[in-house]
C-alpha cells in the first residue's frame, strides 16, 4: 500500500504565505532557493528529514505555476514509471512526468480521474 508522504501549498507571494503558516500553525518554513521551493516541517523529523510522528506529513510551498494551482497531496511509490502507467491505465493522466530533485529522488505529478491534480514521490 503506497501512504501519502509529502504535501505542497501553493503561493502567490512566498513572503506572506510562509509568514502566515508560520504564524498561523507554528511550522517551521525553510526557503531552498537552488530549488525555488520552502521546506515546511509540520511535525519533529528523523535523521533522514521524514516525519519522525506517525500520521505526521512535512511537506512544502511552492509559487503557483502550470497545473499547481491548489494544495495537493504527494504518494510515495516504490517505481515511479510504474506508478505512471498504472494510473494511465486506470484513466488518470499525466501532468508532468517524472523529474529528478537533486540527488534525494524524482517526482511525477498527474490527474486523477476526478480532475485532482496529485504528486508521486520515488526515493533516490
Amino acid at each position: 500500500m503506497d501512504k501519502v508522504v509529502h504535501f505542497e501549498v501553493p503561493f502567490d507571494d512566498g513572503e506572506r504565505a510562509t509568514s502566515f503558516y508560520r504564524e498561523a500553525f507554528g511550522w517551521d518554513l525553510n526557503p531552498m532557493p537552488q530549488y525555488q521551493y520552502v521546506l515546511a516541517t509540520t511535525t519533529p523529523s528523523d535523521e533522514s528529514g521524514r516525519a519522525g510522528e506517525a500520521g505526521g506529513i512535512n511537506g512544502g510551498m511552492l509559487k503557483r505555476q502550470g497545473p499547481i494551482q491548489a494544495p495537493l497531496i504527494t504518494i510515495g511509490v516504490d517505481d515511479l514509471d510504474d506508478a505512471l502507467a498504472r494510473v494511465e491505465k486506470l484513466g488518470g493522466t499525466v501532468a508532468i512526468g517524472r523529474q529528478p530533485v537533486g540527488n534525494m529522488g524524482w517526482s511525477a505529478y498527474f490527474h486523477d480521474t476526478e480532475g485532482n491534480l496529485v504528486g508521486l514521490w520515488q526515493n533516490a
